[in-house]
């Protein structure tokens, strides 16, 4: 969050120090005010108990006071890293939803206006706190124009999905981990369980979904980081940090689950570092914008912004791969007509598109089993149901190892 923040901060000049020492290599835990610190954390306020997601719906109000500072009144339902030196909060300003920044010490050290009602009792995620917050007048400064704060957290937002992208396919690639070392030494029936035809299925098809899932995160990352001077890039990152956040973060839960089942028992049991895993891996699929939030929004940048689609078709390319041809065909033929109830299978089919063409042109030894499983139907609807070709999941389990 606080690295997150820093393009929404550099907006204002009024808060070019905040942006500094966001952006600082220091951790300063003492509660004091920015001037006395050398680097601060950030935390958000975005989500109210009767909009969710629907952040237009929020019913907290800014006043405003003096130049570009206001005065906010009401309610968090998530208040997030609620330790932190400051705070970005939407409110309805005059002129409608506002980004702001609010600070938890004022520059004469008294404490801002806010009062932490709870702590969440949360599935996992323990060592980042939430909260619930109600602003009794908090002084905070004006991020963006007024009635703008969607578009000021726009880039905030697409640097939070990618986080969420990392993060799944970090989580993805430690189970993976796990559960391959504990196949290399657990004998049964006579040898190990990683030679065992059965398993090696199930590791091959971890691996190649870990593979892909890092594979297009970092894709999004090389577009994110040049989209401040190419345009395209930053059309292709509009639309792909929605796609591989609502696919990668999708896909997180299920295959830790199932690196848990190739430790048996052990995987559930606290001293593995899988029980801790499989609590974090839904975290992603919910944060910054659930999986619906995230399918609306790509039709909603393929219908208001069209040199995203431009971009992502771009990135297909034409060649790679017949199968993959045929998959942009079906997708084509599913855009002339898009429809928000289908909008989960059109991101599904347009994230493995994705990842199957970032996997061709890296040449990667898992682009034969990831393409004929993920986009020309040789699958299951289960990890281990890979067409069983001894020498392709040998390829793919000694690149795992």
């Amino acid at each position: 969050m606080t690295h997150a923040a820093v393009p929404a901060l550099r907006r204002q000049p009024a808060l070019a120090e905040w942006a500094e020492k966001a952006a600082a290599p220091y951790y300063d835990a003492r509660e004091v005010p920015i001037g006395e610190k050398r680097g601060v954390t950030l935390g958000m306020g975005m989500t109210e108990k009767q909009g969710g997601s629907d952040v237009r719906a929020n019913t907290t109000r800014a006043q405003p006071l003096d130049g570009d500072d206001y005065a906010l009144t009401g309610h968090k339902w998530f208040f997030s890293a609620p330790m932190s030196d400051g705070f970005l909060v939407l409110a309805q300003a005059p002129a409608g939803l506002t980004c702001f920044l609010l600070p938890r010490r004022l520059p004469d050290r008294t404490k801002n206006a806010f009062t932490l009602i709870r702590l969440k009792d949360k599935l996992g995620d323990w060592s980042n706190a939430s909260s619930e917050v109600e602003f009794q007048g908090a002084r905070a400064t004006r991020v963006g124009d007024e009635g703008r704060g969607i578009a000021t957290i726009l880039d905030m937002v697409m640097l939070t999905r990618l986080d969420c992208m990392l993060g799944s396919a970090a989580e993805m690639r430690m189970a993976l981990a796990q559960a391959v070392h504990h196949a290399r030494h657990r004998m049964a029936f006579g040898k190990r369980l990683v030679d065992q035809p059965l398993m090696r299925n199930v590791l091959a098809d971890l691996a190649i979904e870990a593979e892909a899932a890092l594979a297009l995160s970092m894709r999004v990352a090389r577009a994110v980081d040049a989209a401040p001077d190419d345009p395209r890039e930053a059309a292709f990152a509009r639309i792909a940090t929605a796609i591989g956040k609502y696919w990668i973060c999708k896909r997180a839960p299920a295959f830790v689950n199932e690196a848990q089942e190739c430790l048996g028992g052990n995987g559930y049991v606290e001293e593995s570092l899988l029980p801790r895993l499989y609590r974090q891996a839904p975290l992603n699929s919910i944060w910054e914008g659930s999986g619906n939030i995230q399918c609306l929004d790509v039709l909603r940048a393929l219908h208001r912004e069209p040199e995203t689609g431009e971009a992502f078709f771009a990135e297909l390319g034409e060649g790679l791969h017949p199968l993959l041809d045929w998959a942009v065909a079906r997708m084509r033929t599913m855009l002339q007509a898009p429809s928000e109830g289908d909008a989960r299978t059109l991101v599904e089919r347009m994230a493995l598109a994705l990842q199957a063409a970032v996997l061709l042109r890296a040449g990667s030894p898992a682009e034969t089993l990831f393409v004929g499983t993920r986009l020309g139907g040789a699958h299951g609807l289960a990890f281990g149901t890979l067409p069983f070709d001894e020498e392709l999941l040998e390829s793919v389990l000694a690149r795992a190892l």
